[in-house]
């Protein structure tokens, strides 16, 4: 058997469709190649990564979208090549498409909503969000239909994509790195608030992931039941670990209150007892 025998040879023939082992063979480099062209696009936008020419977030949305287009037109060119026309296998099935989009509505909005995400850029890579429920995460991955969220307990979330396109989600690194966070502390009544908002400001300034600019600064709350609360304000960009960093400040206070005499209060209740009318 020659080669051109050979490249002939019918490995299926029924229902006027035919697939021979040349068909096979380009079916494979097609994909292969595709393979290929997505590794070199890969490795490219990672070389920019590194040379800080395009942010982390954009670089894997845009690689996203590319990968899935190469993939679909491979997928295209490889079922013409085995003579399955993509027209009349969507004609063809369009009743089975419709029933199965009755019912599969929810994956298929998680595929346009992944679509959305990948497209609009308001949510990316690394970025850190609070969703509905009140996770905060970093984002690892955003693909089609879901996406992955790392927790601060470096759990591994999958959350589809319609939630963080319908839900309320925070994002705090879409703007800007840095983002104000606060502790509130209340202190006795008859303190010396200028001495108090002093010391906040200055346990803030000793931690090095506190930024200057902007400062620090106090806000006066209210004069509460049994305490003069006040809430101290700050910027980090560590708002993926901030619960540290507002514990750390919790230390700061405890220590700098004890030195200067700044009492915190407990919650006090006056009970009253009233005699009965037998005098007890």
């Amino acid at each position: 058997m020659n080669i051109k025998e050979f490249l002939e040879f019918e490995i299926i023939n029924a229902n006027n469709f035919k697939l021979t082992v040349y068909h096979l063979l380009i079916t494979i480099i097609i994909l292969i190649a595709t393979r290929i062209v997505i590794f070199i696009i890969h490795r490219i936008f990672r070389r920019q990564e590194r040379r800080k020419r395009i942010d982390l977030g954009t670089s894997r949305a845009i690689y996203q979208m590319i990968k899935y287009v190469l993939w679909v037109i491979a997928i295209a060119f490889a079922l013409d090549t085995v003579g399955i026309k993509i027209t009349f296998l969507l004609a063809s099935s369009a009743a089975l498409l419709v029933g199965l989009g009755l019912g599969l509505q929810q994956i298929f909005q998680d595929f346009v909503s992944g679509i959305t995400l990948l497209i609009e850029g308001t949510l990316k890579v690394d970025d850190v969000i609070q969703t509905a429920s009140g996770e905060v995460g970093r984002v690892k991955e955003i693909n089609m239909r879901t996406s992955k969220l790392e927790t601060r307990d470096n759990i591994i979330l999958i959350v589809p994509n319609s939630k963080l396109i319908n839900d309320i989600v925070i994002n705090w690194s879409h703007h800007e790195k840095r983002t104000r966070f606060s502790v509130k502390v209340g202190v006795a009544y008859g303190s010396d608030v200028l001495l108090v908002k002093k010391t906040l400001l200055e346990c803030a300034a000793q931690l090095e992931n506190v930024f200057s600019n902007p400062a620090p600064f106090v806000r006066f709350l209210d004069f509460g039941d049994s305490s003069l609360n006040f809430e101290l304000f700050f910027w980090t960009i560590e708002t993926f670990r901030v619960e540290d960093t507002k514990s750390n400040i919790r230390f700061k206070i405890d220590e700098a209150f004890r030195k200067n005499g700044i009492r915190i209060p407990f919650p006090q209740r006056d009970v009253h007892f009233f005699p009965d009318k037998t005098g007890k």
